[in-house]
């Protein structure tokens, strides 16, 4: 397994996709603490997605999480 599969194993993250969906690409966010304790944000996405399918997936998801404000 790759140490980016491992990590998301580790830190609980799980996706079970349903009868008949395919995943074709992924775009992952990464918050890095570093030992002086700056915070910074790093991404990494799956091979073949174009900065506009980055871009687009990324704005889906922030609408996405949005919506869930002041739902807790």
């Amino acid at each position: 397994m790759s140490e980016l599969a491992d990590l998301l194993q580790g830190m609980n993250i799980d996706y079970n996709p349903e009868p008949g969906e395919f995943t074709v690409g992924v775009v992952v966010l990464l918050k890095i603490v570093d030992e002086d304790g700056d915070v910074s944000l790093r991404s990494c996405s799956s091979d073949g997605l174009s900065w506009i399918d980055r871009t687009g997936m990324l704005r889906a998801a922030e609408a996405q999480e949005l919506s869930f404000i002041g739902t807790d």
